[in-house]
């Protein structure tokens, strides 16, 4: 498989995924109910899911890689999102009555990538990133890079200490690669997306985490691909993308376009039931069918060259 086919895979990978995503949404599988106020019963059933599809249009609008089709369907995603969130009134109210929440900052920035401002709301963000206990809140590492990036995009101050930050994530250690782990995996795979913007910027990754990272992703995709945990080998891909030069060759993406069905949906993992529900699976698999339209974009973006970012 050459470079051009194993692109042409990830374009039909993530076209499909968006499809299947937007045809879920428009169906009213994941939606936010009219009288949800800012404590959220459930973050996790319905906001969470709701944030990631956001992140993913805005990805695809910011690159331009896909075609006019499914830009049309980002859009129609992003703007249904937006709205869903009371066009920022929510994630403003959600940020007043809990200041050291990390979710709405990082939710407004997938929106201000794209456009969609909110003044109250950024001003409330300048105002309660100077707050000690902002910058106290014991997080992980890879958390605090997904707050400084999306500072970072939304043109927010203060600006962090992106070396300090590298350094206080599992990956800036650079540990003996056999002790990574499921959940280590995924700190990984979120450390890199924020360092580099997913993508947009790789330089902006240290040279040894790129260097620790080409030696030893490679053998952690094969893990991932071997157990059939395709949520996780998605994630890894776009850190493949990320690094710069890809390293991990044709074999993950014709994994994970064989596991994709025809309808688009990815599952999370080989052994995941098959539901006869139809909104059950989009509620249980809507993640990995994000990670698919996110990874095919980026790789795509990379390989055309990126899309110039402001300084």
């Amino acid at each position: 498989m050459t470079e051009t086919s194993v692109l042409a895979t990830a374009q039909q990978l993530g076209s499909r995924s968006l499809a299947w995503l937007h045809a879920g949404y428009q169906r009213g599988y994941s939606r936010l109910e009219e009288s949800t106020i800012v404590d959220l019963a459930d973050p996790e059933d319905v906001y969470k899911p709701l944030c990631e599809a956001a992140l993913a249009s805005s990805l695809v609008l910011r690159d331009g890689v896909t075609g006019p089709h499914d830009a049309r369907l980002a859009r129609e995603l992003l703007e249904a999102a937006w709205a869903q969130l009371g066009e920022g009134d929510l994630l403003l109210e959600r940020q007043l009555r809990h200041v050291t929440l990390v979710d709405p900052l990082e939710t407004y920035g997938h929106f201000a990538r794209s456009g969609y401002r909110h003044a109250a709301m950024e001003e409330l963000l300048t105002s309660i990133g100077r707050l000690r206990a902002v910058h106290a809140v014991e997080i992980q590492g890879s958390r605090h890079l997904a707050l400084a990036n999306a500072r970072r995009i939304s043109g927010l101050e203060p600006q962090p200490d992106w070396p300090r930050l590298a350094r206080n994530t599992w990956l800036g250690a650079l540990p003996e690669p056999w002790t990574v782990a499921w959940v280590i995996a995924y700190q990984v795979t979120h450390t890199v997306f924020h360092l580099t913007d997913w993508g947009a910027r790789p330089e902006c990754l240290p040279e040894p985490m790129r260097d620790y990272l080409r030696d030893w992703l490679p053998v952690w995709l094969d893990i991932w691909l071997e157990i059939e945990q395709w949520d996780l080998a998605g994630e890894l891909l776009i850190v493949d993308s990320c690094i710069g030069e890809p390293v991990t060759g044709r074999t993950g993406w014709e994994a994970l376009a064989a596991a994709q069905q025809a309808d688009g949906m990815i599952k999370c993992e080989g052994s995941a039931p098959d539901n006869e529900d139809p909104e059950e699976d989009f509620r249980q698999h809507c993640h990995t069918a994000v990670v698919g339209v996110v990874a095919a974009n980026v790789a795509l973006s990379r390989a055309l060259g990126g899309t110039p970012v402001a300084p």
